[in-house]
């Protein structure tokens, strides 16, 4: 097993000094995102976690505070990214609050389990685990253009938790409609395929090509995956499919799976490695730390990806009202 194999096998760590720099991440007082926020202070940098729930953000700090010392750098905002107008409000503060914003870390998500709607009455799957964070990204892509700009400063960098998963997506997926999104019919790995693919689309041919070489910016976006992690994510098989296949499922995953602290590794790398920038891999989805992936056809698409980005801003003005967006150039 690969936890157990862990100083042997598996992706190696790689982090590097980040004194001085602000990190935002979303999922952060959980599983994969507070093993990147652990990191990240333990290497100076600045960290503020938003999670849905206090005790989360609340413990976290603790056991941050008590590994690393009361100099560590770290808070923590309450956030439904099931929400969109909440997602507005938190994140429209903190842009308003802050003077810099170096890495930005997307970690928030849903595993595969069971169909239902979000408080927008989106798909929850598609809402949390893209449409919330891309609005995220949109919401604080000017800080980003602001710390870009600033002399001495590394290229500030933004990474999406996608997954191998993305496989797994419907064949037919257009993301053409809401009423598409909200397919109940499609099963529970099939919904949450989609949201990985969407992600990788949304990076490579949404905030890469349409955002950030449109501007001239010098701001780095990827997507990675962690691998099969031992995470509290995986209980939610049992939820998709009730019964004995969902236990075997979970039995398999947590039994084959890597630990928390490995599948942190492609985040950390993406978000830090010098090798990002010298080999120009923007808009790069990661299998492996420094290891490109091999993506399906569907998350090659252009079209795809126009059509995922078309849906996305149209669906956050339906929910938010007509000027929700930040203009990506401001």
């Amino acid at each position: 097993m690969q936890s157990v194999l862990h100083p042997i096998i598996g992706p190696k760590k790689e982090i590097h000094d980040l004194d001085g720099r602000v990190a935002v991440i979303t999922g952060g007082a959980m599983g994969i995102g507070y093993e990147i926020a652990r990191a990240f202070v333990q290497n100076k940098c600045r960290v503020i976690m938003v999670n849905r729930k206090e005790e989360q953000g609340s413990e976290a700090i603790k056991k941050i505070k008590e590994e690393v010392g009361d100099q560590a750098q770290i808070e923590w905002l309450p956030c439904d990214m099931g929400s969109l107008k909440e997602v507005k409000k938190v994140f429209t503060d903190l842009r308003e609050r802050e003077s810099r914003l170096d890495l930005l870390i997307l970690s928030a998500g849903i595993n595969a389990n069971q169909f239902g709607l979000d408080a927008d009455g989106i798909d929850r799957h598609f809402g949390v685990n893209w449409l919330g964070q891309f609005y995220v990204v949109n919401l604080l892509y000017p800080l980003l253009r602001k710390t870009s700009k600033l002399p001495d400063t590394p290229a500030p960098r933004i990474v999406f938790e996608a997954s191998e998963q993305h496989r797994a997506a419907p064949p037919d997926v257009h993301f053409g409609s809401l009423e598409e999104i909200n397919d109940e019919n499609i099963g529970s790995l099939r919904v949450y395929g989609r949201t990985k693919l969407a992600i990788i689309l949304g990076v490579k041919y949404g905030i890469v090509e349409k955002v950030i070489k449109r501007n001239g910016d010098n701001i780095y976006a990827t997507s990675v995956h962690p691998g099969a992690v031992n995470t509290a994510m995986q209980q939610q098989w049992k939820d998709a499919y009730p019964g004995l296949l969902g236990k075997m499922i979970t039995g398999v995953m947590l039994a084959a799976g890597r630990d928390v602290e490995q599948g942190s590794y492609s985040a950390l790398y993406a978000a830090t490695s010098p090798e990002i920038e010298e080999k120009g891999w923007n808009g790069y989805y990661f299998s492996d730390p420094g290891q490109p992936g091999k993506e399906t056809s569907q998350a090659s698409d252009p079209k795809l990806g126009a059509a995922l980005w078309d849906l996305s801003e149209r669906l956050i003005k339906d929910k938010v009202g007509d000027d929700a967006l930040v203009d990506w150039s401001s």
